[in-house]
């Protein structure tokens, strides 16, 4: 099975008065890239998300993010600081002394000095909090890893087919290739006899000059070995998995030879189809950055 780096997953869970969101986008990336965003009081918990993921993703640009909700009542009280209150008095009574102001401190003014009062939340059950993060990431997880499985089969299905109209522009210059060395000698003889009008022409002579062009034109091996990267990058799809960096390789491979067809290519027809192949092969190269 072929997986696309692109996918969308969103999982939420509600249960103990609290609610826990979990939304998990990913796009293609060269190596696994994970940037986890949760509140503060869940960031305990980062680890073990990442580590939840790689279950799921091998490869590419993974945003999660976490959104915490408690709805308990009673998870908040209130909390008086005796001992900064007095602090805070004694150095009032201290300043209104030594300026020789009245000290006209209350109850209300002091109240309101930061850190009298505070709020303090009660402590969070890590245990059940984490078994309700696991579920949320878990199925966004999953989610995310359906959507990139149905993407990955229509990348297949669209490569496969490139792959086979590549593998018929192979085959029109390979039915095209031997034909331009007949048309080379026919053209050479034409034109030495032309010039040398009714002299005989020198078959030994000529047989070199058009064994010297085969040569130099000859793309055999190279049709050869684009066959096979062809046929090896269908078959790898075919096979599934983690294959995006290998296809990647075998697109490479498969532009090095097109461009050594086309600066052999002494003819118009064999140059436009290493073009044409040239052209095909960056669509592929395009549509493998985003398998997995």
């Amino acid at each position: 099975m072929i997986k696309s780096m692109t996918g969308f997953g969103r999982c939420e869970t509600a249960e103990n008065n609290r609610r826990i969101t979990v939304e998990i986008k990913s796009v293609n990336h060269r190596y696994l890239d994970v940037n986890i965003r949760m509140p503060k009081a869940l960031g305990i918990f980062e680890a073990a998300v990442r580590a939840e993921l790689k279950d799921y993703v091998s490869r590419g640009k993974v945003d999660v993010f976490v959104r915490y909700e408690d709805f308990s009542e009673g998870r908040s009280t209130l909390h008086y600081n005796k001992d900064v209150a007095e602090g805070y008095l004694g150095y009032l009574k201290q300043m209104a002394e030594g300026l020789g102001l009245e000290n006209d401190v209350t109850v209300s003014v002091l109240s309101g000095l930061p850190e009298v009062f505070t709020m303090e939340e009660a402590e969070l059950d890590e245990e059940e909090i984490w078994k309700e993060l696991q579920r949320a990431a878990a199925g966004a997880a999953r989610q995310l890893a359906d959507t990139r499985i149905a993407e990955g089969e229509r990348l297949k299905e669209d490569l496969i087919g490139k792959l086979d109209g590549m593998l018929g522009i192979v085959g029109r210059i390979s039915e095209r290739a031997p034909e331009i060395v007949t048309e080379y000698r026919k053209k050479l003889e034409d034109r030495v006899k032309e010039l040398l009008e009714d002299a005989c022409v020198d078959e030994g002579r000529l047989l070199t000059e058009v064994t010297l062009f085969a040569d130099k034109a000859c793309v055999d091996e190279e049709l050869v070995r684009l066959h096979s990267h062809i046929e090896s990058a269908k078959s790898s799809l075919q096979e599934g998995g983690a294959v995006g960096r290998k296809l990647d390789f075998i697109a490479q491979e498969m532009n090095r030879e097109a461009n050594t067809i086309l600066s052999k290519a002494n003819d118009l027809e064999i140059s436009n189809y290493a073009i044409e192949l040239k052209t095909e092969i960056e669509k592929v190269r395009e549509q493998i950055q985003n398998i997995e």
